[in-house]
């Protein structure tokens, strides 16, 4: 099954349209988004760090990583990708064991980022995630995150140069995508994609052109990042104050305005 899943998935960045990849952080996030029209579910590792009391940034605990994607693949039909950070060690034999959990989990794509990191472990980090897919028979995706410009790494002709670099090394190393936040030009988008081999990713920011422009650009990913968590907070955070002023619920009312019976989905 996990592979008839994977191999879905691996499909939805072949095209024609750009796959909108909404970020969820628990079950009930993911099935919303699922039953929105997402193709597709990705968990965003801030977001499921922030919901359990974490900041972002590999303080998560493995543990509660797996918990959180084995709840949404218990109630979502759809291919499930996790975001599971820089694989919160740097420790290869501890990283295939937490790529093995993540995909027991119910997963069959991973994003893994290499942050600061040098590029080089960052590739055998690639070759590790991929060898413990392997063995456990499910052609991961394996989206290879690159952060030259979303850590300021580079500038310039300088950040593509490197960007293309890294992208190239890890193409090699066994990833399947490879994801640049931060950058929302259109010449830019476009370079990039031209410039590496492998289905590329985006993530959503103020700015980002449409879905059908990125496409012609050559983008095959849009990843919502923390979009979702930040609206349901910030919607949530804003009626709280309200009714912590008088006791006035109307802001909760009308914010759940179309949510379905969340008991009947999940009964």
């Amino acid at each position: 099954m996990s592979q008839t899943v994977a191999d879905r998935f691996h499909a939805l960045h072949a095209g024609p349209d750009v796959l909108l990849l909404p970020n969820a952080w628990d079950a009930a996030s993911a099935a919303l988004m699922e039953d929105a029209g997402a193709k597709a579910v990705a968990t965003s590792s801030a977001a499921v760090a922030w919901a359990r009391g974490y900041a972002d940034g590999d303080a998560l605990p493995v543990a509660a990583l797996i918990d959180v994607i084995a709840g949404i693949a218990r109630v979502v039909s759809v291919p499930l990708t996790a975001d599971i950070e820089g694989g919160y060690t740097d420790d290869l034999a501890t990283l295939a064991q937490t790529v093995a959990a993540v995909i027991g989990a119910g997963a069959v794509g991973i994003n893994l980022e290499d942050g600061r990191r040098d590029p080089d472990l960052h590739a055998r980090k690639v070759e590790t995630a991929r060898s413990a897919a392997e063995r456990a028979g499910v052609n991961l995706f394996i989206n290879a995150r690159t952060d030259v410009y979303l850590a300021r790494l580079a500038e310039g002709e300088a950040a593509l140069a490197e960007t293309l670099r890294r992208a190239a090394l890890y193409a090699e190393a066994g990833a399947s995508g490879i994801f640049v936040p931060l950058p929302i030009e259109e010449d830019l988008l476009s370079t990039l994609a031209a410039g590496i081999t492998l289905p590329l990713n985006a993530m959503g920011r103020p700015g980002m052109p449409s879905a059908q422009r990125l496409g012609e650009l050559g983008v095959r990913r849009l990843s919502s990042a923390t979009g979702p968590f930040r609206a349901a907070y910030g919607v949530m955070l804003a009626a709280t104050k309200t009714y912590l002023v008088d006791g006035d619920t109307n802001g909760y009312a009308t914010a759940a305005t179309g949510l379905p019976d969340l008991n009947a989905r999940f009964g």
